[in-house]
């Protein structure tokens, strides 16, 4: 058994500190400053963001917007692009799964990465 007090984890703004790892899910602890934002990203697993602390606004293209403050738990489905903006200072835990999720470079051999850069390149081209 391992556990955590979100609350007194000494984090620093924009580094986040990766609690726990394996095959099942990343749990992820975020502190984040006021107006400070994940911008519009998506990841490729299942996502779900906990506010422990603070209040975010986050932001999907297809459901809209909502806000919440601490015991908040919102849900993103792999690859749904999402906004994440701290309104207060916040801190947050992001739980990924399973992970890495299908797609994801953390994922894939070192061919498949190879591919995978070379398709990006001529994307950009």
């Amino acid at each position: 058994m391992k556990s955590w007090d979100l609350r007194a984890l000494d984090l620093k703004p924009r580094l986040p500190e990766i609690l726990s790892s394996s095959d099942e899910a990343r749990a992820i602890a975020l502190d984040l400053k006021v107006g400070e934002r994940l911008g519009e990203h998506e990841v490729h697993e299942r996502a779900w963001l906990i506010v422990v602390s603070g209040e975010v606004e986050a932001s999907t293209v297809s459901d809209g917007s909502v806000a919440g403050g601490p015991g908040t738990l919102i849900e993103f489905a792999p690859g749904e692009r999402r906004q994440i903006t701290a309104t207060t200072h916040t801190r947050v835990l992001l739980i990924l799964t399973p992970w890495p999720g299908e797609g994801h470079p953390g994922g894939m051999s070192i061919r498949e990465k190879l591919y995978a850069r070379r398709r990006a390149a001529k994307q950009k081209q």
